[in-house]
């Protein structure tokens, strides 16, 4: 892999770290360890867990990176960038089973450095190959027997309660796959909720699923504890959503925006989220104005670039690349903006994609537009 080329003039000079941040979450690291990992699964994978500079990132290990670690600082081409790097170490509560003799982490996982993540339903309605999101890979994980089908609430009660007292997780995020009920997985995902909130009452928990068909199942996911939700459209292009997601896709943006408002009323301003994938073939300026009508609605659109991921169509069968680095460094640095100008962090989000921020650059980059505000500097 060569050098990556340089960003648009005056990007770069800055903020140099919102562009170091925004290439190695496309180009990965030569990490020759990293204890917290994953594999393929819902979300994504193929990444090592790190503190860049403190902060924690899901990062690709990519053997020909031109990134490599040495030292404890993050190298391009040998050169220093002037970052640190430190690998999130192993949480000890991967060493304990359930008296079933269940691997708590084929139960739950750590992901960045204080985030307990799971899937609580390991198989999804939309897994065929006409109708599966095609950079999903939900149940290879379960295939390679990284996980189990189905968690119970009890199972993630123990394990949750484990995670908080041995290692210290600070936030909790559920996600399913999709079921063929009108709940589309809600109501197991609300017991699971519960029965953690009862063993761990301080835990923040996100919950993600898509917009049930009956919008009283978001009520039921806030009654049961949850404080944060993702509801992920991936793309607001309609062409590119049944081209990437035949069978998601084909539920109607309508019904993700009154999932949206619904789930707003409940869960608060800035409680709200979605994922937006870069690279799926959508306008960046539409996609930015599309986000822009997100932060109106008080959602946060997490913005992550679009990984070519082991075990998806779009890499096993499309061979489709990650998007190039400086459309993705343009849209999350404007993204970015809008969310500074709307008074919206994802840090003030209770728990969830936002709140972690690992996968995504947002975080930095709106750090450089609030420092850039603060010297009156143009973002």
């Amino acid at each position: 892999m060569t050098t990556p080329t340089p960003l648009p003039h005056g990007t770069a000079a800055r903020d140099a770290r919102t562009s170091t941040r925004v290439d190695v979450a496309i180009a990965g690291i030569r990490l020759l360890e990293a204890p917290v990992a994953r594999r393929a699964g819902a979300g994504p994978s193929d990444d090592g867990h790190v503190l860049l500079d403190g902060v924690g990132a899901a990062i690709p290990l990519n053997p020909r990176s031109p990134y490599s670690v040495r030292g404890g600082r993050l190298l391009l081409d040998g050169a220093d960038t002037g970052m640190g790097v430190e690998a999130v170490a192993r949480p000890r509560f991967y060493d304990l089973t359930t008296s079933e003799g269940v691997p708590y982490e084929k139960i739950a996982r750590l992901h960045s450095a204080d985030v307990l993540a799971t899937t609580v339903v390991q198989t999804c309605s939309r897994y065929d190959e006409d109708t599966r999101c095609r950079f999903c890979a939900i149940e290879e994980s379960l295939r390679s027997e990284a996980t189990i089908a189905v968690k119970t609430p009890a199972m993630l009660a123990e394990v949750a309660r484990a995670a908080v007292e041995l290692d210290g997780v600070r936030q909790m995020v559920m996600t399913t796959g999709t079921s063929t009920g009108r709940d589309r997985g809600a109501t197991h995902l609300a017991r699971c909720v519960r029965a953690v909130r009862e063993a761990v009452p301080d835990l923040p928990i996100q919950v993600q699923i898509e917009p049930p068909g009956d919008l009283a199942s978001l009520q039921e996911l806030y009654d049961a504890g949850a404080r944060s939700i993702g509801i992920h459209v991936e793309s607001l292009d309609d062409a590119a959503r049944l081209r990437w997601m035949p069978g998601k896709g084909s539920v109607p943006m309508s019904e993700y925006r009154a999932a949206w408002a619904e789930a707003v009323r409940i869960f608060g301003w800035n409680q709200v989220s979605t994922y937006i994938l870069v690279g799926l073939g959508e306008d960046p300026d539409e996609l930015v104005a599309g986000c822009e009508e997100l932060i109106a609605m008080g959602v946060y659109p997490v913005v992550v670039p679009y990984r070519p991921l082991a075990g998806t169509l779009a890499k096993e069968v499309d061979d489709v690349p990650a998007p190039p680095r400086e459309v993705v460094y343009d849209v999350t640095s404007r993204v970015a903006a809008a969310l500074a100008k709307a008074g919206m962090s994802g840090a003030d989000q209770s728990a969830g994609c936002a709140a972690c921020g690992a996968c995504s650059a947002l975080g930095a980059a709106q750090g450089a537009t609030q420092r850039s505000c603060a010297t009156g500097v143009p973002a």
